[in-house]
């Protein structure tokens, strides 16, 4: 007799076996049966189902044997509810991470008060709703437990809780005393610069010195050469048809690689099935990045040899005599099928990260050359994401020994770490009389400093961004300040007496620098897409 699904089990199902169809009324009563006659366990011979069994009631006999109480938890509701929030309804701001010259347009979901993810902004036409790793995990950033929870002063070696009252009154009384260097990475906060520019006019003797851990120093003053602008230009991987890379991960690490990663891909695409085509990569580097592993055509190279690299196909394509003695024969062969391919290529980009001056020259000579200028690449919304200048650095360096530097405010950077002569700064910086930190979490050069003015996350504080020419980004608070900090923007402008006695002195500061009426669009949206600036035309430099 067949069961009800039509299924068998096995043969001796199919064939109604009768030892098996007595066997199988017994497979869920054999452990009680045999317990009920005190038969010994080790002797029993049972299955999976019924040793489960037993163990559950074992479990839960010996639990209630051992009376152990279940906590209690209470869920206590809003007192009084804030408007804004629904219990168990998430809400989203359009905000911006942004550390250093690292940018990216993004949206906080959050749940009660307290953001949980991110995710990326879709109307952002720069990143196109792509996040970095270092976005996401910013929202963990933000409940580090390390992180500064009040000012502190350091006296004779000993770190002390102090008041803001305190801190400030001694600040203020140093600033009026000797001349004073803040030292930051790239700013790219178009209100934090007018922040900068009142605390300079409050303090005449004040100089911002502002450097990059990874420099793109090289880059600026090649283009600034070539075309009268300190500027990055706007790289359009996804019109070029052939694209060279000299050792810059553009899809890893390399000015901005969110935005660089979508360009790339789109570029990837097979759009037109009739005729199809896509854009070929060819990255010569010394070790294996996240971009060589995308690459159509890697040529292995040594770091000594990068410059040399970049002469061979400067030669080939401009036809100039720059000395390319000491490159390998396997490069050279590989570089020559390279430059004529570039010659032959309907648009082309290519790019280096070598921070030196001479071989930036010749980058920019090979793309005017091929006519990349105004097509793959252009100046209107140049970026704005590298800024500094280590040679500034090692000057402040070089007059912090001298005795020419009476305080020194450290303003998001911490170069005592990531600056290339760090040995020399920290020890030049060890002998200011007045060392304050605007840190966020202790490091290496808050660790030298005589004060912690400890700032807010970036997620508690307000601000604007401009990574690309009229291209402006908001950031607001999705949270209340967990702790008792307060914004680097701030600080400087209560220590410039500009900070005004409203209760949120940065935001009524923040929004009378925006447009009449644009500061309630970015806020909703996140960005203010603008059209950038003007054209920019090449002007040959000389190379040597």
């Amino acid at each position: 007799m067949k069961n009800q699904n039509n299924i068998w089990v096995g043969q001796k199902d199919l064939t109604r076996d009768e030892q098996f169809l007595k066997e199988s009324q017994k497979e869920f009563v054999s452990l009680e049966e045999h317990i009920a006659d005190g038969e010994v366990m080790e002797n029993l011979g049972s299955n999976r189902r019924d040793f489960l069994k037993l163990m559950g009631f074992g479990m839960g006999a010996a639990t209630m044997a051992a009376s152990c109480d279940i906590p209690v938890k209470r869920a206590i509701p809003y007192v009084v509810k804030p408007d804004e929030i629904v219990p168990g309804v998430a809400t989203y701001y359009a905000s911006s991470y942004v550390k250093g010259g690292d940018f990216c347009s993004i949206l906080v979901k959050t749940r009660e008060g307290r953001p949980i993810k991110i995710e990326g902004n879709d109307l952002c036409h720069m990143t196109e709703g792509g996040t970095s790793a270092r976005a996401q995990a910013s929202v963990l950033e933000l409940y580090d437990t390390n992180r500064f929870k009040s000012p502190k002063s350091n006296k004779d070696g000993v770190w002390e809780d102090a008041t803001w009252a305190e801190l400030d009154k001694t600040v203020t009384a140093a600033l009026s005393r000797g001349n004073v260097r803040i030292v930051t990475n790239t700013v790219l906060s178009p209100t934090a610069k007018k922040v900068m520019d009142k605390f300079v006019a409050k303090y005449p003797t004040t100089k911002v010195v502002s450097y990059d851990p990874v420099s793109s120093a090289a880059l600026l003053e090649a283009n600034e050469k070539n075309f009268g602008q300190r500027v990055i230009p706007d790289y359009h991987f996804d019109k070029a048809s052939y694209i060279v890379s000299f050792n810059a991960d553009f899809l890893g690490t390399w000015i901005s690689p969110t935005e660089y990663a979508r360009k790339f891909i789109s570029g990837r695409q097979i759009k037109d099935v009739d005729n199809p085509g896509m854009s070929r990569l060819v990255q010569v580097e010394n070790h294996m990045s996240l971009t060589g592993t995308n690459a159509d055509n890697r040529i292995l190279v040594k770091p000594s040899h990068q410059g040399i690299a970049i002469a061979y196909l400067y030669n080939k394509v401009v036809g100039a005599g720059v000395s390319t003695a000491g490159l390998p024969k396997a490069a050279a062969d590989a570089l020559s099928k390279v430059a004529k391919d570039l010659v032959a290529a309907k648009g082309s980009i290519v790019v280096s990260s070598s921070n030196n001056t001479n071989e930036q020259l010749m980058i920019n000579a090979i793309n005017d050359y091929l006519g990349n200028y105004g097509s793959t690449i252009t100046f209107g919304a140049a970026s704005l994401q590298r800024q500094g200048d280590e040679r500034e650095v090692s000057k402040m360096v070089r007059d912090m020994t001298s005795g020419d530097v009476s305080t020194v405010i450290v303003y998001n950077a911490n170069p005592a770490y990531d600056y290339a002569e760090g040995t020399k700064f920290a020890a030049a910086f060890a002998k200011i009389p007045n060392r304050i930190s605007l840190a966020y979490a202790p490091d290496e050069t808050s660790a030298l400093c005589n004060w912690i003015a400890p700032t807010s996350h970036t997620l508690e504080s307000w601000g604007d961004a401009e990574p690309k020419r009229g291209h402006l980004s908001v950031i607001q608070p999705t949270i209340s300040a967990i702790f008792n900090t307060r914004q680097r923007e701030l600080s400087l402008l209560t220590w410039a007496g500009a900070a005004g006695s409203g209760e949120q002195p940065y935001y009524d500061f923040l929004k009378d620098n925006f447009a009449a009426g644009s500061f309630t669009t970015a806020l909703h949206d996140g960005v203010v897409n603008g059209a950038g600036g003007g054209s920019a035309s090449y002007t040959a430099a000389t190379i040597g």
